[in-house]
């Protein structure tokens, strides 16, 4: 693990990639860790002197199931009641085959939400709206992200701390390289930041844990 020292930060955006931490989560207790409440998590993850700005959360639309969907209906209208930004891509449906027999079946493949949490993220850098990047997630994918953040940084003659939180039993390490500090999301942190079983909403809507996630 490296931690690369940088002038004090204040400003913290938090980028979410949902399907990411999804399974991260089902690998440590099945179904009982997805009912978190990621705006806690976020203020753990700080440190004094360090100002929340936004929690960004980005994900699709389960396709294909819907008690799934519903459940997910669900706690997407938490997080927002919550204040966090929820930015949904999209599931592409794609035909699958098995070479040997012939047989095809009806997949589906997330698009676009890898992409948003990039823009966001590197907007709000040039933008200048944050001086530091909390960014949850192991997807390789996002080094392109984070060089942009690079560049951004060396025209404005500034410096943006990236740091890379992987969710549990995930890692990358093109991201470990990438950003100035990284650290694994721990089992404590995720059962310290769960939801109530039911949580107030805006406009007198109640919100329940799903059962499923029990």
């Amino acid at each position: 693990m490296r931690d690369n020292p940088v002038p004090q930060v204040l400003r913290v955006g938090v980028y979410v990639d949902g399907f990411n931490l999804y399974y991260g989560l089902r690998s440590l207790r099945g179904r009982r860790y997805l009912w978190l409440d990621l705006r806690a998590l976020a203020g753990r993850l700080l440190r004094p002197g360090q100002t929340l700005t936004a929690v960004r959360y980005f994900s699709a639309h389960v396709r294909g199931e819907p008690a799934a969907l519903l459940r997910q209906k669900t706690y997407l209208a938490v997080l927002e009641s919550m204040g966090v930004e929820v930015v949904l891509g999209r599931f592409q449906e794609q035909r699958a085959s098995c070479r040997a027999c012939g047989v095809s079946w009806r997949t589906y493949e997330e698009k676009q939400s890898d992409a948003a949490l990039a823009a966001a993220l590197v907007g709000e850098v040039a933008l200048d709206l944050v001086d530091m990047v909390l960014l949850l997630s192991a997807d390789s994918d996002l080094c392109a992200a984070i060089e942009a953040v690079r560049q951004v940084d060396a025209r404005r003659g500034g410096k943006t701390r990236v740091v890379t939180v992987f969710p549990p039993g995930r890692r990358s390490d093109g991201l470990r390289l990438a950003s100035d500090a990284w650290f694994p999301l721990g089992e404590a942190l995720v059962r310290q930041s769960q939801l109530p079983d039911l949580v107030p909403g805006r406009d007198g809507a109640r919100y329940h844990r799903p059962a499923h996630w029990s």
